[in-house]
């Protein structure tokens, strides 16, 4: 995630009406806003559909686009904002797991699925807060001073929340208690 100079000489480059040089930025940052998405939404169409959005109203607003800031941070934010956007606007409805037809074992299948379904359910019980910086973490693979910079949160914030959120995910999923 440190191409930010890079980001901007392409985001300049869209700017002065060379609009392919606006692909290499959705090549560089396409898998960890999908994994955002992902988590943020559960849902592999929609967090896709959120990703996809997200660059075409990045696009869209390029000369919105700060300089001084990361430009991972300026579309980070507006894959958020789409996120809670599809959140808000769609109806829960049960959908067959693509993990099912995996060329391994029905039983090994049936057993990821399961864990992913039951770690999902409790990435979904955390705080918004707190789900965002394991999902930055651990799904987008980001270091802590990349979360703090796509977020506007301290270093300091984003360890003390990520710290909070495994203990709480660690409660949920493996029951663990505080000691008295």
């Amino acid at each position: 995630m440190n191409s930010a100079p890079d980001d901007t000489a392409l985001v300049a480059r869209c700017l002065d009406g060379e609009t392919g040089a606006f692909e290499p930025l959705v090549a560089r940052y396409e898998r960890v806003l999908f994994n955002v998405a992902l988590r943020m939404l559960g849902n592999y169409e929609d967090a896709r559909d959120a990703a996809q959005t997200a660059f075409v109203k990045a696009f869209e607003r390029l000369d919105s686009y700060d300089r001084q800031y990361k430009f991972f941070s300026w579309i980070y934010r507006i894959l958020v904002n789409e996120c809670l956007n599809v959140r808000r606007g769609r109806r829960e409805h049960a959908e067959l797991d693509a993990a099912l037809a995996s060329p391994d074992s029905p039983f090994r299948s049936a057993v990821a699925v399961e864990r992913a379904a039951t770690v999902q359910a409790a990435l979904a019980r955390l705080t918004r807060e707190h789900r965002e910086v394991v999902v930055l973490r651990y799904y987008g693979d980001l270091s802590y001073e990349d979360i703090a910079e796509a977020t506007g949160l301290a270093v300091k914030t984003v360890k003390s929340r990520l710290f909070e959120a495994r203990r709480r995910l660690g409660r949920l999923l493996l029951g663990w208690s505080d000691p008295s």
